[in-house]
């Protein structure tokens, strides 16, 4: 086993575009230069909204990829070499996504390459590792329109895609008698395929059982004026609000509509309620909150506690469900590589690998993953609430550590 305590993590700030030429915009614990690695060293290229509106997800990414490499590196790196991490901040911007993964590749020679996190970058950086035969396994695209770009070399290191996120919540809905079910839904959304498509995904099965959609609104992912929208939604008197949501958007859209005084029966949003920030953010009015969640650190999974204990222990909290993703994209990765016996940009290593992933499943912290031909993953997500004061697992019924409860307290 190797002695080492910290990564090399290369992380290139983009406030400004020249940043991308100079070497001393590259901090890191080492000081090589940036352009590929050495035979000792395997280089893992990145691009991160570490600033801009996914920002904040972007950040509890890159806090999950550098726990993994750290831990990999003190047990014994991949195919016995030190892994090395380089990060660029793409700003939360397609185009500057696509051309981070073009410098990555052709500047500064990487072995490897990991995802963004959001299916808008996503997409063209998928498109870019496609372009290039690099195999792309990634975090945070869950959206459908990821896995219809006709990408071979795509895998989603997640339980489920967007759409399927509220399955678990949908299925107990629809197993209730139907004059015990939500009459009324109200639905706010960002303009954001993954956060449309896991409000969207329930909206369609609640359409199904009867349920009316009584507002159905759709905002830019700048949105900070919440007003109008939680008027609506208020107005409405809807027995269940869903929001579409990444972290920000959702903490300003509840605020909005507590000040309303409206309380609706049910209240599910994704994302922002796992994230460790969340109760603060909203007063601690989280009472009765759902949300889907591809990871909880309980889980039971064989490398799950090592993971909980490991990242626990270097951060001072434990890891939340963005962190647990890209921790699972390492894996994925590493199981393919090892498998393998390669891991560097050669087209041919590189098709092995994605060959590899084709065929075989890999346990990881969020559970056994396989993936149909698209990268789709072959699982579902759990259910969360905030119950008595702490998010708990309520759905399905096998893996519940609290019961379900269909009336929200008040906010």
């Amino acid at each position: 086993m190797k002695s080492r305590t910290t990564t090399p993590v290369r992380i290139v700030a983009l406030a400004a575009a020249s940043c991308l030429t100079l070497t001393g915009c590259l901090s890191s614990g080492s000081g090589s230069e940036a352009e590929g690695g050495d035979d000792d060293t395997i280089t893992i290229g990145i691009s991160l909204p570490l600033t801009g509106d996914f920002s904040e997800p972007g950040k509890g990414v890159q806090r999950g990829y550098e726990a993994w490499a750290d831990w990999t590196n003190e047990n014994g790196g991949l195919l016995g070499k030190d892994v090395e991490l380089i990060v660029l901040d793409d700003q939360s911007n397609a185009d500057r996504v696509a051309s981070d993964y073009e410098k990555l590749i052709n500047q500064d020679g990487v072995d490897l390459v990991f995802g963004p996190f959001s299916t808008r970058l996503v997409v063209p950086a998928a498109q870019v590792a496609q372009d290039y035969g690099f195999l792309f396994v990634e975090p945070a695209g869950a959206a459908e329109e990821v896995f219809t770009q006709g990408f071979d070399n795509l895998f989603y290191a997640a339980p489920a895609v967007a759409n399927d996120h509220y399955d678990y919540l949908a299925d107990h809905l629809e197993e209730m008698p139907a004059a015990e079910r939500p009459k009324t839904a109200a639905f706010a959304s960002m303009d954001d395929p993954f956060a449309m498509g896991t409000a969207y995904g329930l909206r369609d099965r609640l359409d199904e059982m009867g349920v009316d959609v009584v507002v159905d609104e759709v905002y830019p992912p700048n949105t900070t004026d919440f007003g109008s929208i939680a008027a609506k939604i208020a107005d409405s008197d809807a027995d269940l609000v869903v929001g579409g949501t990444q972290y920000q958007d959702a903490v300003n859209l509840i605020v909005a509509l507590q000040q309303l005084d409206y309380q609706p029966r049910m209240a599910a949003f994704s994302t922002a309620p796992t994230n460790p920030e969340f109760p603060e953010a909203i007063g601690d009015k989280t009472e009765g909150i759902i949300s889907p969640t591809g990871y909880t650190p309980e889980a039971s999974y064989d490398s799950n506690k090592e993971f909980v204990d490991y990242y626990t222990e270097k951060n001072g909290n434990p890891p939340a469900e963005d962190e647990a993703n890209a921790w699972t994209t390492g894996q994925v990765v590493a199981a393919a590589v090892e498998a393998v016996g390669c891991a560097d940009a050669d087209p041919d290593c590189q098709q092995q690998l994605i060959d590899w992933l084709r065929e075989n499943e890999v346990d990881t912290v969020v559970g056994p993953l396989s993936w149909d031909a698209e990268g789709r993953p072959q699982g579902a997500h759990l259910i969360q609430q905030y119950v008595d004061g702490a998010i708990r697992i309520v759905l399905p019924e096998e893996a519940k550590e609290a019961d379900l409860v269909l009336d929200k307290p008040d906010w």
